[in-house]
């Protein structure tokens, strides 16, 4: 793409996205300090401010999606299922449109937080049912957060994957309280996922899962980055 395209492109993104204007681009070689850490405790404090302060509301790092294949990096659990991935100055976006099929087979509300330099294939990745925040230099935080697209409401959501964000355990303990023989409580963990996802509504199966995971004492961060992150 000849430079006289890409800066099309650039005043492009700036008036359909109301980006900030050039001169803040300009300071983007900040941008390198902006590294996963960083990025998150912001958001953390900062956007998510709120979900924490509400008793109702669960919030947690690295929530595994499809048996542990794909990691949400924030997971927002109210209400609703809500997601947040972190692309940072020196994550890849490699593994990103495999990235948006898992987010989106789970959660309602999704949104990436991603570096400027990211900003235009993000774009042209994720769909436009997908929110958008962008790091930006701050000199009070280190850090701020503007959004540059709100999301909307997801309608690819699928009930066997919500139904993997349970373990084995609460999913067959929900079969035994609906009423499932003990025999098909003892197939593999699959088939209960699947069992839990023929047998109940999609809203009934997101309240049952949200519940269960509220309910769980040992959550646990993982002590090393997950394998599978970027």
């Amino acid at each position: 793409m000849s430079n006289r395209s890409i800066s099309a492109l650039e005043s492009e993104l700036l008036h359909r996205y109301r980006l900030p204007t050039a001169s803040v681009f300009m300071r983007f070689g900040l941008g390198a300090r902006m590294n996963d850490s960083l990025i998150r405790e912001n958001f953390h404090g900062q956007v998510l401010s709120s979900d924490h302060a509400c008793p109702k509301t669960l919030v947690v790092d690295e929530l595994g999606l499809n048996h542990g294949e794909c990691r949400a990096d924030i997971a927002v659990i109210n209400g609703k299922l809500s997601g947040y991935e972190i692309k940072s100055h020196l994550d890849s976006l490699a593994r990103l449109k495999r990235q948006v099929r898992a987010y989106d087979a789970v959660f309602e509300t999704t949104s990436i937080v991603v570096a400027p330099r990211h900003l235009r294939k993000v774009i042209r990745t994720v769909p436009s049912h997908w929110g958008i925040y962008v790091c930006l230099p701050s000199e009070a935080n280190g850090i701020t957060f503007w959004q540059a697209r709100v999301g909307s409401e997801n309608t690819y959501q699928s009930p066997v994957a919500i139904a993997q964000l349970l373990w084995k355990d609460e999913a067959a303990e929900i079969l035994k309280a609906l009423g499932a023989s003990p025999r098909s409580l003892k197939h593999p963990r699959a088939e209960l996922y699947k069992q839990l996802a023929d047998g109940l509504e999609l809203s009934t199966l997101k309240t049952v899962v949200t519940q269960a995971l509220k309910n769980r004492k040992n959550w646990r961060r993982p002590a090393t980055p997950s394998r599978y992150g970027d």
